[in-house]
């Protein structure tokens, strides 16, 4: 399997409100640079997406190091917390429904087909490829051609 090293970031101005993905990939020698801005959103919503955008444009599995400065995705994922969300019917507790279930869904079939290692990195600090990812997805935001992100009510 190729080792591809991921860099994902969410950015919301106001939340909910305008959102955007950044995403940085490399590869050996490559880098790849993603970026996607939403109309109407949550920023958890463009942390999840994010980290689907970049392990979507992959052409086959992969194992990925990835590394996010959103504890609720790599908490999740790391501490096992969406496979009980899915196993309880996207409820978190008998009453309380888990949040971002579509976009839940996508990244759990995306897991299966990729190894993917999730890390903490701390958010706005000196990690030049994280304050890549901000700025992707900060920039997304202000575009004229912002997305619908039609599964957020």
């Amino acid at each position: 399997m190729k080792k591809v090293y991921v860099y994902t970031d969410g950015a919301c101005s106001g939340n909910p409100g305008k959102g955007g993905a950044g995403a940085v990939l490399m590869y050996k020698y490559f880098k790849k640079e993603l970026s996607e801005g939403f109309s109407n959103t949550t920023n958890n919503r463009m942390e999840i997406y994010a980290v689907i955008m970049a392990l979507r444009i992959l052409k086959e599995p992969c194992e990925v190091m990835l590394y996010s400065d959103s504890k609720y995705v790599v908490d999740a994922v790391s501490k096992g917390w969406v496979y009980g969300w899915k196993k309880k019917n996207w409820m978190r507790t008998s009453r309380e429904k888990a949040l971002n279930s579509d976009l839940w869904e996508e990244l759990l079939k995306l897991l299966e087909i990729h190894k993917v290692t999730f890390n903490w990195v701390k958010g706005h600090a000196d990690n030049p490829f994280n304050n890549r990812c901000d700025f992707l997805a900060t920039e997304a935001i202000k575009s004229d051609n912002l997305k619908e992100d039609v599964n957020y009510k």
